[in-house]
């Protein structure tokens, strides 16, 4: 039964809701108010900036930088681990739960979009969406002008080239690019630099 659910619960729950409903709409406006106060900051605000984006997302974790603009739809299902870079122009749709790991590099212009219009242009016009979760797993690199499909994971280490549209669930530590994006292949052993080596000697 989904009578008794407000349309928030019913997003939350991967299950069709309206768009247009007025809770939802007063909690886009709270998120809008605290993205735009972000934007306009610079970067010797570093304390204001940790404590707006703390405000605005569900969870951050430590030494993550976001660079303005960020645009995000409600902010609180985006949850956020430690040692993530995310660059200009970032867009997020957090209709679904959106979960960027732990050491994640995210290029220029990332969009997000965890949420679907209904098929039916009936339902549509009227605010039909279902909304399905979004996963960033540690380690991801991904460039500049990506954008990220709901219901997709992102496995651990991968790397999704530039301008790559993601469809489809990317498996763990492969280098993946394209529209829609496909596996190019592994990474592996042989894409070991001496940067390690270089970096370990001077400790």
């Amino acid at each position: 039964m989904t009578n008794n659910l407000s349309e928030w619960d019913l997003m939350k729950k991967g299950l069709v809701y309206n768009d247009f409903d007025t809770d939802l709409v007063e909690r886009r406006v709270v998120a809008k108010n605290i993205f735009r106060e972000f934007n306009k900051t610079d970067d010797s605000e570093t304390e204001k900036r940790k404590n707006l984006l703390t405000k605005l997302f569900n969870k951050i974790g430590e030494r993550v930088f976001v660079e303005p603009d960020f645009t995000c739809e409600f902010g609180k299902n985006i949850t956020i681990g430690n040692d993530v870079y995310i660059n200009f122009g970032c867009i997020i749709l957090d209709c679904g739960d959106v979960t960027i790991g732990n050491h994640v590099l995210i290029g220029p212009r990332l969009g997000i979009y965890s949420a679907n219009h209904c098929i039916l242009p009936e339902e549509r016009i009227t605010g039909g969406i279902i909304a399905k979760p979004v996963n960033i797993e540690d380690n991801v690199w991904i460039g500049g002008d990506v954008k990220i499909l709901a219901g997709v994971t992102i496995g651990e280490g991968s790397i999704i080239g530039a301008g790559s549209i993601v469809t489809k669930d990317i498996p763990p530590r492969v280098i993946a690019a394209g529209n829609p994006c496909k596996v190019i292949r592994k990474i592996t052993k042989d894409d070991k630099t001496d940067y390690l080596d270089r970096i370990n000697a001077k400790k």
